[in-house]
């Protein structure tokens, strides 16, 4: 699969895996908002004991696709490193990111299938599927940056690390954070579906009872820590623009990100959070997420060579550099025959 994939043509195929693995995250976000997690039983990888067979109710019919999507990411990845390791040197950076996607996605394969096995779906509200939860959305996180990286890498010949001080320290601070918010916002959602309110009434009313589940406790402690980190990802996010020029665009784009999804988490909350919202929300959790990886790489690495040269997204000189070169030279070589002459 994509053996054939020219080295032009990968950095195209990895941002388009990079769609389909948002679209399997959303679509696996449906699947527990309507509880059909235990659609095909307790069974894996088969569904209801059979290799094939016609789903029998709108549960089955959730859970079978979602589980045909997620084998299908399981070819694109492997057909993503293939091409990967095809059409890029050695020691190319995409190919040391495209071999860690491929593994933390079997990570990934054998998570969901534990969650089916030790029937931690539907209507089960232990502390250990809330953990399971949000140790599976971790390392859903840590799959999508690295495609992002594989992304980003393959769409240039070489890079290098570069040093970036204690901005680079705050950044790797607010990658740790922004996951830990992303994981309290997947167990929030999981109490949103176990423990559905009325009415905004109801659910400040359930939030707020010293006897709530921890599920629902969470309805409170998720929306405040997202302002806070929110708050802080912005100012980073300024910080790193004025530092690093070549990161100004992804770092706009996480500030926008971090409004859209603060905004959006209101109104999902405010709603109550119906299934809807919910893929919104996640939409633009995932979305902020690839921005914020982006930035990071922008900011950690930059195109090999580069250095008091601006580069274009290849790593060569931009037109202007190229003719200011000339310019340059042109106004030296004159110079330089004036001199022999005297």
């Amino acid at each position: 699969m994509f053996t054939g994939v020219s080295r032009v043509r990968v950095p195209r195929l990895a941002w388009s895996v990079v769609g389909y693995t948002v679209a399997v995250i959303l679509w696996g976000s449906v699947v527990r908002a309507t509880g059909s997690g235990a659609g095909c039983g307790g069974h894996w990888p088969t569904c209801d004991g059979e290799v094939l067979l016609m789903p029998r109710s709108s549960a089955m019919w959730f859970e079978l696709a979602h589980r045909s999507s997620s084998g299908l990411l399981i070819l694109l990845v492997a057909g993503l490193l293939i091409a990967v390791l095809r059409a890029l040197p050695a020691g190319h950076a995409a190919r040391k990111s495209a071999t860690a996607a491929a593994t933390v996605l079997v990570v990934e394969a054998l998570l969901g299938a534990g969650l089916v096995l030790f029937g931690l779906v539907a209507d089960n509200d232990s502390a250990a599927r809330a953990v399971v939860v949000a140790v599976h959305l971790t390392n859903t996180l840590i799959l999508l940056a690295l495609l992002t990286m594989t992304a980003w890498f393959a769409s240039r010949p070489a890079v290098q690390v570069e040093g970036a001080g204690i901005l680079g320290v705050g950044l790797a601070f607010g990658v740790l954070i922004v996951a830990i918010v992303s994981a309290t916002g997947a167990v929030t959602a999981l109490g949103d579906t176990l423990f559905p309110a009325a009415s905004l009434r109801d659910g400040i009313r359930q939030d707020l009872s010293p006897s709530a589940h921890l599920l629902v406790k969470m309805r409170t402690f998720h929306p405040v820590l997202a302002v806070a980190v929110g708050g802080y990802i912005v100012m980073l996010a300024g910080a790193i623009g004025r530092a690093r020029p070549r990161a100004a665009r992804s770092a706009a784009y996480v500030t926008v990100g971090v409004i859209g999804q603060i905004a959006v988490g209101f109104v999902n909350f405010v709603l109550m959070a119906p299934i809807l919202m919910q893929v919104i929300h996640l939409l633009a959790a995932d979305l902020l997420w690839i921005a914020l990886i982006v930035m990071s790489v922008d900011t950690w690495y930059r195109p090999a060579g580069s250095v008091g040269v601006p580069a274009d997204t290849h790593g060569l000189p931009a037109p202007g550099a190229q003719c200011a070169s000339l310019s340059a030279a042109g106004r030296t070589q004159p110079a330089a025959s004036a001199v022999r002459k005297r």
